[in-house]
């Protein structure tokens, strides 16, 4: 591939900020955004992480502003050694290469074994909130996720013109599950709090989830984070074990003196119903990312989430009909490759 402008800027900002230093650049990831990430190796083999944020595209700022509040709550997430806002580069501290994903793909059977200590790094952020201190996940923010469906996925991506009826049935649809998240108990919200977003790192001492791609953090519903853990984008879970780290989470925020649903079934249906919440969503967002911006993989799990919003949507009465459209377009299965 071709070395872009901003290849180049991203090579000699390195060789300026660290002369004589020999440093190596690699890629380490890409997210979603117009995010990278390079590590910078020295001769002695320390690294460090380069974020490259083109400063007309991406805001370092909230990103700054959230890694405080982890590292304030003692949490495992990159430390900010250096920035260059005009530039768009902050130099991190290196995580470590092994992802949370590539762990659990690798080896299910150590699932539990590297789920429980991330249940109590949730717990730990939660316990370190604040109102006022991040964007509140309002109303308007909800709404605006939510028409992302109609939008990018069900009229651009299924090319299907909704009926009047059909689109007040989800406007409906909508204000109910805004409702319901607007009644949650509000705790930080990291907001892609998953797998993906979480890296291995060992200590002496014990398995420690580092945290990663939380500059979108609010302040939100409770469930908000849990369910982005266990309905995830990149891995799926049997229910019985969904269910066993869904209680086992609630136990111990219980414990901690976090503001849960004092019965386990009010918050089930406080987490099922912000799922698909977040489901509807990701469905509009997968397809923006492929028709706008040109990432067409994360189509691949276009599936996944039909399935996660149906099933959700079969349990409420008050999602029948959303559930009725969810059926008449799981007709289109050549666009959206839904598989029964």
């Amino acid at each position: 591939m071709q070395a872009t402008p901003r290849d180049q800027l991203v090579t000699d900002w390195v060789a300026s900020r660290f002369p004589d230093q020999s440093v190596q650049i690699t890629p380490a990831s890409a997210d979603a955004s117009f995010r990278r990430y390079f590590r910078l190796t020295w001769p002695d083999g320390n690294t460090r992480i380069l974020m490259d944020a083109p400063p007309d595209k991406e805001d370092c700022k909230p990103f700054i502003h959230v890694a405080g509040l982890l590292a304030k709550a003692d949490l495992a997430a990159p430390r900010i050694l250096d920035q260059d806002l005009e530039h768009g580069f902050l130099v991190l501290t290196d995580l470590g290469r092994i992802g949370y994903l590539d762990a659990l793909n690798a080896d299910l059977s150590m699932a539990d074994l590297l789920i429980r200590p991330v249940l109590d790094s949730l717990v730990q952020w939660q316990l370190a909130s604040k109102a006022s201190t991040l964007p509140p996940y309002d109303a308007t923010l909800l709404r605006r996720e939510l028409n992302l469906f109609p939008e990018w996925f069900v009229g651009r991506h299924l090319g299907v013109q909704l009926s009047d009826d059909e689109k007040s049935m989800l406007d409906r649809t909508f204000k109910f599950l805004i409702n319901s998240a607007l009644n949650q108990p509000k705790v930080f919200v990291h907001r892609d709090f998953m797998p993906r977003n979480l890296m291995l790192v060992e200590s002496a001492e014990r398995l420690t989830p580092g945290i990663i791609d939380f500059q979108d953090a609010v302040y939100g519903p409770i469930a908000y984070d849990v369910v982005s853990l266990f309905r995830d984008a990149f891995i799926s879970w049997e229910e019985e074990q969904e269910i066993d780290w869904v209680v086992r989470y609630w136990e111990k925020a219980r414990a901690a003196g976090l503001p849960v649903r004092a019965d386990f079934g009010d918050f089930w249906r406080d987490y099922e119903l912000m799922g698909l919440q977040r489901h509807l969503k990701v469905l509009g967002i997968f397809c923006r990312l492929k028709y706008r911006d040109g990432k067409e993989k994360y189509s691949e799990d276009l599936p996944r989430f039909m399935n996660y919003a149906r099933k959700t949507a079969s349990r409420y009465i008050a999602l029948k009909p959303l559930l009725n459209l969810l059926d008449k377009l799981e007709g289109n299965t050549e666009q959206i490759g839904y598989r029964r």
